[in-house]
């Protein structure tokens, strides 16, 4: 695809992502943490972030643009439809936990791919002491 598509952001993220970054969460922590996380992103500000540090600072590689749920995203670039914000939970220098891609790993992969500076709608929410 040609880097010359531009990424298209809906305003809040759909309304599924936030059970889908419960799911995703509940590997990672208790039930309860995972849905107390997915409800203050539900809260959250969106904020806006460059592609090329959150892929960085969650440790995770790029995925392939012949992938087909980044093909998927890369095609709806293609054709102007709007992606929803991704969801976060910001890591942690001091223990070494990355951040966490709740929500919208293969949206960061196409946006990489367009351009690794594109600036990507994110709600990012710190974990409770208690949670992990």
């Amino acid at each position: 695809m040609a880097k010359s598509a531009e990424l298209k952001w809906a305003d809040a993220p759909a309304e599924h992502d936030y059970p889908a970054a419960a799911s995703f969460l509940r590997l990672l922590t208790s039930p309860e943490s995972a849905q107390a996380l997915a409800g203050l992103m539900s809260k959250a500000t969106t904020v806006q972030h460059p592609v090329k540090d959150i892929l960085r600072a969650a440790q995770l590689p790029l995925i392939a643009a012949d992938d087909p749920e980044v093909a998927k995203d890369l095609k709806k670039a293609r054709d102007g439809i709007a992606l929803s914000p991704i969801l976060l939970v910001r890591g942690d220098l001091d223990s070494g936990r990355a951040l966490q891609i709740a929500d919208g790993y293969h949206r960061v992969c196409a946006s990489y791919h367009l351009s690794e500076n594109t600036q990507i709608p994110c709600r990012l929410v710190d974990p409770p002491a208690t949670a992990g």
